[in-house]
């Protein structure tokens, strides 16, 4: 397997992957017309390329609420990734304490804070959805904090899931789902060993503790469906302040009016994001949602963003538009699941790389030297 880019882990990871699982990670809501808007938003920005500027010795590294991170990026967090490698949030979080940047573990990882948190040798980030049972939502960040969790971070754009119709045609979902899953399972021997065999239980192990039964794979839609809150208002917030004493960050955020929201009701940041193209199709892509958002808020809170990030190019872009930290997915698990925790160490190392590269390309000689500045003005 030659990696000579982040893009070449999605190739090695359709092949490794069953069918069921690679759309899961790789598809979006509706016709996906969000999903591929993230990208090509994102990479029709032009930067200006500068010379004689003197940026030999990039400095990648940056700071949030007060920890340092080797580089402005972070491992987002991805529901079911303990499906896509052995153990996958664990190794997660392993290879981000390695490189040096912050792991964020999802509410429905296979995982259980507990086991990811052993595993790091950093502090953890935790994210956490609003849901029609409190206690729950209680019970898991008193676990969080029992652990060491440094920073919370609170989804809200997933009041309901949005409709994901790749999920029903390749077997996650829908008719016989079971045996789908199982035949294309059998046709991946490396991944039905690793992961199928080794990589038990196959649960959600967040829910699992708290419900003291087994939650699996099978009822995975279900539950969501089940107990995702469409209610959900800005008291939440309050509430979930109320509770957590550090650093909160607000993550869906892709209005203005929303971010200022945001700073009233006591964030410490935001990310910009559309959930990976994954909930409102015809949503605004981030990379056009972004710069008013910025805008909005200045140095209220910490502005983070996600969503059609492939490449060390794109973050730096992001970076430009007024992020201050950009979280990964896909590129990520693609990474995970072609090659476990070593592959996420070098998709990192890759992106670095890249950054590095556009930003002595740019006269950038540090993070804080990426802003409007950099970008080509037509």
């Amino acid at each position: 397997m030659i990696i000579s880019a982040a893009s070449d882990y999605r190739a090695a990871a359709r092949r490794r992957l069953p069918r069921f699982l690679f759309d899961y990670i790789d598809g979006g809501a509706g016709a996906e017309e969000t999903l591929r808007a993230n990208c090509a938003d994102l990479t029709a920005i032009r930067l200006r390329q500068r010379v004689l500027r003197g940026a030999a010795d990039v400095d990648l590294s940056t700071q949030w609420f007060g920890r340092s991170s080797t580089l402005p990026l972070l491992l987002g967090p991805v529901g079911l990734t303990g499906m896509f490698a052995r153990r996958g949030e664990a190794q997660m979080a392993r290879a981000a304490a390695r490189v040096g940047v912050p792991s964020v573990l999802s509410t429905v990882s296979v995982c259980s804070l507990e086991e990811v948190a052993g595993q790091s040798a950093e502090p953890i980030w935790f994210q956490l959805y609003v849901l029609k049972d409190r206690a729950f939502m209680r019970e898991v960040l008193e676990r969080a904090r029992a652990v060491g969790v440094s920073t919370l971070v609170f989804t809200v754009d997933l009041p309901t899931p949005g409709p994901r119709y790749r999920d029903a045609h390749s077997g996650l979902s829908g008719p016989n789902a079971t045996m789908r899953r199982l035949l294309q399972a059998m046709t991946r021997p490396r991944w039905a060993w690793d992961v199928g065999l080794m990589g038990r239980p196959h649960d959600l192990g967040n829910i699992s503790r708290y419900l003291g039964r087994r939650v699996g794979l099978e009822d995975y839609i279900g539950w969501l469906m089940a107990n995702m809150d469409p209610s959900i208002g800005w008291a939440d917030i309050e509430w979930i302040r109320a509770f957590w004493k550090g650093p909160m960050i607000i993550k869906g955020v892709l209005d203005a009016e929303d971010a200022r929201d945001a700073v009233r009701f006591g964030a410490d940041g935001l990310v910009v994001s559309n959930h990976g193209g994954r909930q409102l199709d015809g949503a605004l892509s981030t990379a056009r949602a972004l710069p008013r958002i910025a805008e909005a808020v200045r140095d209220d809170l910490v502005v983070f963003a996600d969503s059609g990030v492939r490449s060390g190019l794109d973050a730096l872009r992001m970076l430009a538009l007024g992020a201050k930290g950009v979280l990964l997915g896909r590129a990520a698990v693609y990474a995970l699941a072609a090659d476990g925790q070593a592959g996420v160490e070098n998709v990192l190392r890759i992106f670095a790389n890249e950054m590095r590269v556009c930003m002595t390309l740019t006269g950038a000689a540090s993070v804080a030297d990426v802003n409007s500045n950099i970008l080509e003005v037509s």
